[in-house]
Protein backbone atom coordinates (compact mmCIF):
# COMPACT_ATOMS: atom_id res chain seq x y z
CA UNK A 1 0.00 0.00 0.00
CA UNK A 2 1.32 3.36 -1.46
CA UNK A 3 0.74 6.71 1.36
CA UNK A 4 1.68 9.97 0.36
CA UNK A 5 1.95 12.96 2.72
CA UNK A 6 1.85 16.23 1.24
CA UNK A 7 3.82 18.42 3.16
CA UNK A 8 5.93 15.13 4.02
CA UNK A 9 9.02 17.61 5.17
CA UNK A 10 6.67 18.97 7.92
CA UNK A 11 8.47 18.88 11.54
CA UNK A 12 5.40 16.15 12.74
CA UNK A 13 6.40 13.68 10.00
CA UNK A 14 8.20 11.27 12.14
CA UNK A 15 4.95 10.78 14.09
CA UNK A 16 3.35 9.27 11.48
CA UNK A 17 6.38 7.35 10.19
CA UNK A 18 6.50 5.73 13.91
CA UNK A 19 3.12 4.73 13.68
CA UNK A 20 3.69 3.25 10.42
CA UNK A 21 7.13 1.24 11.68
CA UNK A 22 4.39 -0.29 14.98
CA UNK A 23 1.90 -1.07 12.66
CA UNK A 24 2.11 -4.89 13.37
CA UNK A 25 -1.48 -5.75 10.93
CA UNK A 26 -2.36 -7.58 8.37
CA UNK A 27 0.88 -7.45 5.37
CA UNK A 28 -1.70 -7.18 2.92
CA UNK A 29 -3.02 -3.61 4.43
CA UNK A 30 0.46 -1.87 5.77
CA UNK A 31 1.88 0.84 4.19
CA UNK A 32 4.97 -0.28 2.42
CA UNK A 33 6.00 2.71 0.52
CA UNK A 34 5.76 6.37 1.79
CA UNK A 35 5.64 8.96 -0.66
CA UNK A 36 6.93 12.59 0.73
CA UNK A 37 6.23 15.21 -1.46
CA UNK A 38 7.05 18.93 -0.25
CA UNK A 39 7.91 22.33 -2.29
CA UNK A 40 11.51 22.75 0.28
CA UNK A 41 13.96 20.02 -0.85
CA UNK A 42 15.75 21.32 2.37
CA UNK A 43 13.14 20.21 4.46
CA UNK A 44 12.38 16.97 2.49
CA UNK A 45 16.53 15.95 3.44
CA UNK A 46 16.16 17.11 7.18
CA UNK A 47 12.94 15.01 8.14
CA UNK A 48 14.43 11.94 6.23
CA UNK A 49 17.74 11.77 7.76
CA UNK A 50 15.34 11.22 10.78
CA UNK A 51 12.91 8.96 9.35
CA UNK A 52 16.10 6.80 7.81
CA UNK A 53 17.20 6.59 11.86
CA UNK A 54 13.85 5.83 12.96
CA UNK A 55 14.14 2.44 10.45
CA UNK A 56 17.44 1.06 11.91
CA UNK A 57 16.73 -2.18 12.61
CA UNK A 58 13.26 -2.25 11.35
CA UNK A 59 13.50 -4.77 8.16
CA UNK A 60 9.94 -4.14 7.51
CA UNK A 61 10.06 -0.29 7.50
CA UNK A 62 7.97 1.23 4.57
CA UNK A 63 10.31 2.14 1.95
CA UNK A 64 11.14 6.06 1.52
CA UNK A 65 11.14 8.36 -1.50
CA UNK A 66 10.83 12.15 -1.31
CA UNK A 67 9.89 14.12 -4.18
CA UNK A 68 9.02 18.08 -5.05
CA UNK A 69 7.06 16.86 -8.35
CA UNK A 70 3.13 16.68 -7.16
CA UNK A 71 1.92 14.30 -10.29
CA UNK A 72 4.79 12.22 -9.58
CA UNK A 73 3.85 12.10 -5.71
CA UNK A 74 0.23 11.88 -6.16
CA UNK A 75 0.40 8.87 -8.78
CA UNK A 76 -0.47 5.17 -7.65
CA UNK A 77 -0.86 6.58 -4.26
CA UNK A 78 -3.93 4.66 -2.60
CA UNK A 79 -4.14 7.30 0.65
CA UNK A 80 -2.90 10.67 0.22
CA UNK A 81 -2.25 12.39 3.65
CA UNK A 82 -2.77 16.51 3.17
CA UNK A 83 -0.51 18.35 5.63
CA UNK A 84 0.47 21.49 3.77
CA UNK A 85 1.62 24.79 5.06
CA UNK A 86 0.95 27.31 2.79
CA UNK A 87 3.24 30.21 3.43
CA UNK A 88 5.50 28.03 5.77
CA UNK A 89 5.44 29.27 9.61
CA UNK A 90 6.70 33.15 8.30
CA UNK A 91 3.03 32.96 7.12
CA UNK A 92 1.38 31.81 10.09
CA UNK A 93 3.09 34.72 12.81
CA UNK A 94 2.07 37.52 10.33
CA UNK A 95 -1.00 35.86 10.65
CA UNK A 96 -1.19 36.05 14.14
CA UNK A 97 0.81 39.08 14.65
CA UNK A 98 -1.77 40.99 12.45
CA UNK A 99 -4.51 40.72 14.04
CA UNK A 100 -3.18 41.09 17.67
CA UNK A 101 -1.93 44.53 16.19
CA UNK A 102 -5.46 45.46 16.15
CA UNK A 103 -6.20 44.24 19.62
CA UNK A 104 -8.27 40.90 18.49
CA UNK A 105 -7.11 37.37 18.93
CA UNK A 106 -4.32 36.39 16.49
CA UNK A 107 -4.39 32.87 16.50
CA UNK A 108 -3.50 29.78 14.07
CA UNK A 109 -7.13 28.60 13.16
CA UNK A 110 -9.00 30.90 15.57
CA UNK A 111 -10.47 33.95 14.96
CA UNK A 112 -9.01 36.33 11.81
CA UNK A 113 -5.74 34.48 12.26
CA UNK A 114 -7.54 31.39 11.51
CA UNK A 115 -9.56 33.14 8.44
CA UNK A 116 -6.29 34.32 7.24
CA UNK A 117 -4.69 31.05 7.10
CA UNK A 118 -7.60 29.59 5.08
CA UNK A 119 -7.66 32.49 2.74
CA UNK A 120 -4.18 31.62 1.98
CA UNK A 121 -4.42 28.00 2.16
CA UNK A 122 -7.97 27.41 0.25
CA UNK A 123 -6.63 27.97 -3.33
CA UNK A 124 -3.65 25.85 -2.90
CA UNK A 125 -5.77 23.28 -1.08
CA UNK A 126 -8.20 23.51 -4.38
CA UNK A 127 -5.63 22.85 -7.07
CA UNK A 128 -4.31 20.13 -5.27
CA UNK A 129 -7.59 18.47 -4.92
CA UNK A 130 -8.21 19.02 -8.55
CA UNK A 131 -4.62 17.43 -9.28
CA UNK A 132 -5.91 13.67 -6.92
CA UNK A 133 -8.83 14.19 -9.14
CA UNK A 134 -6.97 13.87 -12.48
CA UNK A 135 -3.66 11.59 -11.36
CA UNK A 136 -5.21 9.68 -8.59
CA UNK A 137 -8.70 9.20 -8.15
CA UNK A 138 -9.31 6.44 -6.46
CA UNK A 139 -7.21 7.54 -3.80
CA UNK A 140 -9.01 8.92 -0.33
CA UNK A 141 -7.80 11.87 1.27
CA UNK A 142 -7.00 12.43 4.89
CA UNK A 143 -6.92 15.59 5.28
CA UNK A 144 -4.62 17.31 8.53
CA UNK A 145 -4.25 21.09 6.77
CA UNK A 146 -5.69 23.61 8.95
CA UNK A 147 -8.08 24.85 9.38
CA UNK A 148 -8.94 21.68 9.11
CA UNK A 149 -12.95 21.78 8.98
CA UNK A 150 -12.71 25.16 6.32
CA UNK A 151 -10.34 22.81 4.00
CA UNK A 152 -12.20 19.46 3.85
CA UNK A 153 -15.44 21.34 2.92
CA UNK A 154 -13.81 23.05 0.08
CA UNK A 155 -12.26 19.85 -1.02
CA UNK A 156 -14.63 17.77 -0.75
CA UNK A 157 -16.48 19.71 -3.32
CA UNK A 158 -14.00 18.11 -5.97
CA UNK A 159 -13.39 14.85 -4.12
CA UNK A 160 -16.65 14.21 -2.71
CA UNK A 161 -16.59 11.81 0.89
CA UNK A 162 -13.03 10.58 0.00
CA UNK A 163 -11.92 13.36 1.96
CA UNK A 164 -11.51 12.61 5.57
CA UNK A 165 -10.61 15.26 7.71
CA UNK A 166 -8.74 14.57 10.93
CA UNK A 167 -7.46 16.11 14.27
CA UNK A 168 -6.04 15.16 17.59
CA UNK A 169 -7.94 17.52 20.18
CA UNK A 170 -11.32 15.54 20.51
CA UNK A 171 -9.48 12.14 21.02
CA UNK A 172 -6.76 13.90 23.71
CA UNK A 173 -9.84 15.25 25.59
CA UNK A 174 -11.84 12.06 25.17
CA UNK A 175 -8.96 10.03 26.18
CA UNK A 176 -8.53 13.06 29.46
CA UNK A 177 -11.60 13.24 30.44
CA UNK A 178 -12.02 9.11 30.75
CA UNK A 179 -8.99 8.70 32.80
CA UNK A 180 -10.20 11.48 35.23
CA UNK A 181 -13.25 8.74 36.35
CA UNK A 182 -10.45 5.82 36.45
CA UNK A 183 -12.05 4.17 33.36
CA UNK A 184 -9.98 3.15 30.53
CA UNK A 185 -10.16 5.33 27.60
CA UNK A 186 -10.60 2.56 24.79
CA UNK A 187 -13.52 0.90 26.94
CA UNK A 188 -15.15 4.26 27.15
CA UNK A 189 -17.50 5.45 24.31
CA UNK A 190 -18.00 9.33 23.30
CA UNK A 191 -20.71 11.88 22.67
CA UNK A 192 -18.93 14.53 20.70
CA UNK A 193 -20.43 17.10 18.56
CA UNK A 194 -19.26 20.39 16.29
CA UNK A 195 -16.78 21.51 13.93
CA UNK A 196 -13.17 21.43 13.68
CA UNK A 197 -11.57 23.33 17.11
CA UNK A 198 -15.20 24.39 18.06
CA UNK A 199 -16.92 20.87 19.61
CA UNK A 200 -18.32 19.90 23.03
CA UNK A 201 -17.93 16.72 24.87
CA UNK A 202 -21.35 15.11 26.08
CA UNK A 203 -21.07 12.15 27.53
CA UNK A 204 -18.77 9.96 28.80
CA UNK A 205 -20.17 5.81 28.90
CA UNK A 206 -18.48 3.11 30.15
CA UNK A 207 -20.12 0.34 30.64
CA UNK A 208 -23.25 1.67 29.74
CA UNK A 209 -23.08 4.37 32.15
CA UNK A 210 -22.65 7.67 31.54
CA UNK A 211 -19.60 9.38 33.83
CA UNK A 212 -19.73 12.43 33.14
CA UNK A 213 -22.42 13.79 35.11
CA UNK A 214 -19.56 12.32 37.85
CA UNK A 215 -17.07 13.79 36.72
CA UNK A 216 -18.69 17.34 36.72
CA UNK A 217 -19.60 17.07 40.38
CA UNK A 218 -16.13 16.07 41.62
CA UNK A 219 -13.99 19.77 41.58
CA UNK A 220 -10.55 17.57 42.13
CA UNK A 221 -10.94 15.22 39.63
CA UNK A 222 -12.73 17.96 36.82
CA UNK A 223 -9.56 20.26 37.61
CA UNK A 224 -6.70 17.16 37.68
CA UNK A 225 -6.93 17.14 33.31
CA UNK A 226 -6.26 20.03 30.95
CA UNK A 227 -9.05 20.90 29.79
CA UNK A 228 -10.48 21.51 32.97
CA UNK A 229 -7.81 23.62 34.56
CA UNK A 230 -8.23 26.01 31.20
CA UNK A 231 -11.92 26.72 32.20
CA UNK A 232 -12.24 25.58 35.58
CA UNK A 233 -14.83 23.37 37.34
CA UNK A 234 -17.91 26.41 37.72
CA UNK A 235 -18.34 27.09 34.11
CA UNK A 236 -17.95 23.62 32.81
CA UNK A 237 -21.15 22.57 35.63
CA UNK A 238 -22.29 25.39 34.10
CA UNK A 239 -22.28 24.68 30.22
CA UNK A 240 -22.89 20.98 31.60
CA UNK A 241 -20.31 19.67 28.67
CA UNK A 242 -16.51 19.59 28.13
CA UNK A 243 -15.32 22.25 25.71
CA UNK A 244 -12.88 21.73 23.22
CA UNK A 245 -9.45 23.32 24.45
CA UNK A 246 -9.94 25.60 21.50
CA UNK A 247 -12.97 27.25 22.66
CA UNK A 248 -11.06 28.71 25.68
CA UNK A 249 -10.29 31.52 22.89
CA UNK A 250 -14.04 32.27 23.32
CA UNK A 251 -15.23 31.90 26.31
CA UNK A 252 -11.74 33.77 27.64
CA UNK A 253 -11.19 36.02 24.69
CA UNK A 254 -10.03 39.42 26.71
CA UNK A 255 -7.76 37.14 29.05
CA UNK A 256 -6.41 35.01 26.06
CA UNK A 257 -5.70 38.17 23.90
CA UNK A 258 -3.75 39.42 26.73
CA UNK A 259 -1.73 36.99 27.63
CA UNK A 260 -0.57 36.32 23.99
CA UNK A 261 0.07 40.31 23.55
CA UNK A 262 2.02 40.27 27.10
CA UNK A 263 4.29 37.11 25.68
CA UNK A 264 7.51 37.81 23.63
CA UNK A 265 6.27 36.22 20.95
CA UNK A 266 3.42 33.85 19.47
CA UNK A 267 3.38 30.87 18.92
CA UNK A 268 3.93 31.25 15.07
CA UNK A 269 7.00 33.24 16.04
CA UNK A 270 8.89 30.45 18.94
CA UNK A 271 8.20 27.39 16.26
CA UNK A 272 9.18 29.23 13.26
CA UNK A 273 12.18 30.39 15.01
CA UNK A 274 12.49 27.04 16.58
CA UNK A 275 11.96 24.82 13.49
CA UNK A 276 14.55 26.82 11.41
CA UNK A 277 16.85 25.58 14.10
CA UNK A 278 16.04 22.19 13.87
CA UNK A 279 16.01 22.12 10.32
CA UNK A 280 19.19 23.67 9.70
CA UNK A 281 20.77 21.05 11.96
CA UNK A 282 18.81 17.78 11.00
CA UNK A 283 19.93 18.95 7.45
CA UNK A 284 23.49 19.29 7.90
CA UNK A 285 24.09 16.32 7.69
CA UNK A 286 25.59 15.02 11.06
CA UNK A 287 24.57 12.38 12.57
CA UNK A 288 21.89 12.88 15.37
CA UNK A 289 19.11 13.84 13.33
CA UNK A 290 16.28 11.60 15.42
CA UNK A 291 17.67 12.70 18.75
CA UNK A 292 17.55 16.35 17.46
CA UNK A 293 13.96 16.38 16.34
CA UNK A 294 13.10 14.54 19.61
CA UNK A 295 14.50 17.44 22.06
CA UNK A 296 12.69 20.17 19.23
CA UNK A 297 9.20 18.03 19.99
CA UNK A 298 9.51 17.78 23.27
CA UNK A 299 10.04 21.21 24.10
CA UNK A 300 7.30 22.26 20.97
CA UNK A 301 4.52 19.77 23.10
CA UNK A 302 5.43 21.43 25.97
CA UNK A 303 4.57 24.64 25.56
CA UNK A 304 1.78 24.12 23.79
CA UNK A 305 -1.14 26.43 24.06
CA UNK A 306 1.09 28.04 26.51
CA UNK A 307 -0.34 31.38 26.69
CA UNK A 308 -3.78 30.13 27.34
CA UNK A 309 -2.44 28.27 30.53
CA UNK A 310 -0.77 31.45 31.40
CA UNK A 311 -3.94 33.25 31.32
CA UNK A 312 -5.43 30.39 33.87
CA UNK A 313 -2.72 30.72 36.61
CA UNK A 314 0.14 29.16 34.72
CA UNK A 315 0.44 24.85 34.74
CA UNK A 316 1.86 22.94 33.22
CA UNK A 317 0.88 19.85 30.71
CA UNK A 318 0.70 16.94 32.06
CA UNK A 319 3.26 13.95 30.78
CA UNK A 320 1.25 11.26 29.03
CA UNK A 321 0.02 14.41 26.85
CA UNK A 322 3.82 15.19 25.88
CA UNK A 323 3.62 12.07 24.48
CA UNK A 324 3.09 14.30 20.77
CA UNK A 325 0.99 11.42 18.52
CA UNK A 326 -2.71 11.87 18.17
CA UNK A 327 -3.75 12.59 14.64
CA UNK A 328 -0.96 10.05 13.58
CA UNK A 329 -2.70 7.42 15.26
CA UNK A 330 -5.82 8.09 13.64
CA UNK A 331 -4.63 8.42 10.53
CA UNK A 332 -3.22 5.20 10.76
CA UNK A 333 -6.76 3.87 12.05
CA UNK A 334 -8.43 5.20 9.33
CA UNK A 335 -6.18 3.83 6.57
CA UNK A 336 -6.77 0.31 8.35
CA UNK A 337 -10.62 0.45 8.12
CA UNK A 338 -10.83 0.90 4.85
CA UNK A 339 -7.84 -1.40 3.85
CA UNK A 340 -8.38 -3.79 5.30
CA UNK A 341 -12.93 -3.51 6.06
CA UNK A 342 -11.64 -2.96 9.84
CA UNK A 343 -14.61 -1.52 11.32
CA UNK A 344 -13.65 1.32 13.88
CA UNK A 345 -15.39 4.61 15.32
CA UNK A 346 -13.46 7.64 15.41
CA UNK A 347 -14.20 11.32 15.29
CA UNK A 348 -13.92 12.36 12.17
CA UNK A 349 -14.47 15.81 9.90
CA UNK A 350 -17.01 14.67 7.05
CA UNK A 351 -19.82 15.81 5.63
CA UNK A 352 -23.03 16.20 8.02
CA UNK A 353 -25.81 14.41 6.18
CA UNK A 354 -28.13 14.52 8.51
CA UNK A 355 -26.23 13.74 11.49
CA UNK A 356 -26.56 17.08 13.50
CA UNK A 357 -29.53 18.61 13.30
CA UNK A 358 -29.93 22.46 11.96
CA UNK A 359 -27.15 22.36 9.85
CA UNK A 360 -27.19 21.32 6.40
CA UNK A 361 -26.32 17.70 4.95
CA UNK A 362 -22.87 19.21 2.84
CA UNK A 363 -21.51 20.90 5.94
CA UNK A 364 -18.53 19.16 7.39
CA UNK A 365 -19.08 18.64 11.07
CA UNK A 366 -16.57 16.88 13.48
CA UNK A 367 -18.41 13.92 15.08
CA UNK A 368 -17.89 10.48 15.92
CA UNK A 369 -18.05 8.26 12.61
CA UNK A 370 -18.15 4.30 11.84
CA UNK A 371 -15.08 3.93 9.54
CA UNK A 372 -15.08 0.62 7.06
CA UNK A 373 -14.06 0.05 3.40
CA UNK A 374 -16.63 1.90 2.23
CA UNK A 375 -15.22 5.39 3.40
CA UNK A 376 -16.45 7.32 6.82
CA UNK A 377 -20.30 7.73 8.07
CA UNK A 378 -21.47 10.03 10.66
CA UNK A 379 -23.43 8.98 13.37
CA UNK A 380 -26.74 10.79 14.65
CA UNK A 381 -25.70 13.46 17.44
CA UNK A 382 -29.47 13.66 18.47
CA UNK A 383 -30.73 17.82 19.59
CA UNK A 384 -27.59 20.34 19.81
CA UNK A 385 -27.49 22.85 23.06
CA UNK A 386 -29.54 26.38 20.95
CA UNK A 387 -25.63 27.85 22.26
CA UNK A 388 -23.41 25.38 20.62
CA UNK A 389 -25.70 25.64 17.62
CA UNK A 390 -25.46 28.98 17.43
CA UNK A 391 -21.74 29.33 17.52
CA UNK A 392 -21.85 26.34 15.24
CA UNK A 393 -23.54 27.90 12.34
CA UNK A 394 -21.79 31.52 12.70
CA UNK A 395 -18.02 29.74 12.01
CA UNK A 396 -19.77 27.86 9.34
CA UNK A 397 -21.05 31.23 7.57
CA UNK A 398 -17.14 32.68 8.23
CA UNK A 399 -15.85 29.17 6.95
CA UNK A 400 -18.07 29.47 3.75
CA UNK A 401 -17.59 33.13 3.13
CA UNK A 402 -13.79 32.49 3.23
CA UNK A 403 -14.62 29.51 0.31
CA UNK A 404 -16.43 31.53 -1.52
CA UNK A 405 -13.36 34.06 -1.41
CA UNK A 406 -10.95 31.85 -2.87
CA UNK A 407 -13.10 29.70 -5.45
CA UNK A 408 -14.05 33.53 -6.61
CA UNK A 409 -10.51 34.90 -6.41
CA UNK A 410 -9.79 31.94 -8.74
CA UNK A 411 -12.65 32.91 -11.38
CA UNK A 412 -10.46 36.27 -11.09
CA UNK A 413 -13.35 38.45 -10.08
CA UNK A 414 -11.44 40.30 -7.24
CA UNK A 415 -14.28 42.55 -6.14
CA UNK A 416 -16.93 39.97 -5.12
CA UNK A 417 -13.68 37.61 -3.77
CA UNK A 418 -12.92 40.86 -1.33
CA UNK A 419 -16.84 41.36 -0.15
CA UNK A 420 -16.30 37.08 0.58
CA UNK A 421 -13.24 37.96 2.28
CA UNK A 422 -14.40 40.72 4.21
CA UNK A 423 -17.84 38.97 4.75
CA UNK A 424 -15.22 36.10 6.41
CA UNK A 425 -13.50 38.12 8.62
CA UNK A 426 -16.25 40.65 10.01
CA UNK A 427 -18.51 37.73 10.72
CA UNK A 428 -16.43 36.36 13.06
CA UNK A 429 -17.60 36.43 16.67
CA UNK A 430 -14.28 37.17 17.87
CA UNK A 431 -13.31 40.15 15.37
CA UNK A 432 -15.46 42.94 16.95
CA UNK A 433 -15.84 45.63 14.29
CA UNK A 434 -16.64 45.40 10.08
CA UNK A 435 -13.74 47.96 9.39
CA UNK A 436 -11.34 46.24 12.07
CA UNK A 437 -11.59 43.09 9.79
CA UNK A 438 -11.08 45.34 6.61
CA UNK A 439 -7.66 46.69 8.01
CA UNK A 440 -6.89 43.04 8.57
CA UNK A 441 -7.35 42.20 5.47
CA UNK A 442 -5.52 45.08 3.60
CA UNK A 443 -2.34 44.40 5.85
CA UNK A 444 -2.29 40.70 5.05
CA UNK A 445 -2.62 40.53 0.88
CA UNK A 446 -4.46 37.11 1.77
CA UNK A 447 -5.87 37.64 -1.84
CA UNK A 448 -2.76 38.10 -3.43
CA UNK A 449 -0.60 35.99 -2.29
CA UNK A 450 -1.93 32.39 -2.75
Amino acid sequence: MRLTVLGGGGFRMPLVYRALLDDTGDAAGRCTELVLYDTDQRRLDAIRAVLAEQATGRPTAPAVRATTDLDQALRGADFVFSAIRVGGLEGRANDERIPLGEGVLGQETVGAGGVLYGLRTLPVALRIAERIATVAPDAWVINFTNPAGMVTEAMQRVLGDRVIGICDSPVGLCRRAARAVGADPDRATYDYVGLNHLGWLRRVVVDGRDRLPELLGDTGALESFEEGKLFGAEWLRALGALPNEYLHYYYFNREAVASIRQAPATRGEFLRDQQARFYATAGSGAPGALREWERTRLEREATYMAESREATGGWERDSCDLDGGGYDRIALAIMRAIARDERATLILNVRNRTAVPGLDEDAVVEVPCVVDAGGARPLATGAVAPDQLGLMLSIKAVERSAIEAATTEAGSDSGIARGAALRALALHPLVDSVKVAGRILDASGALTRS
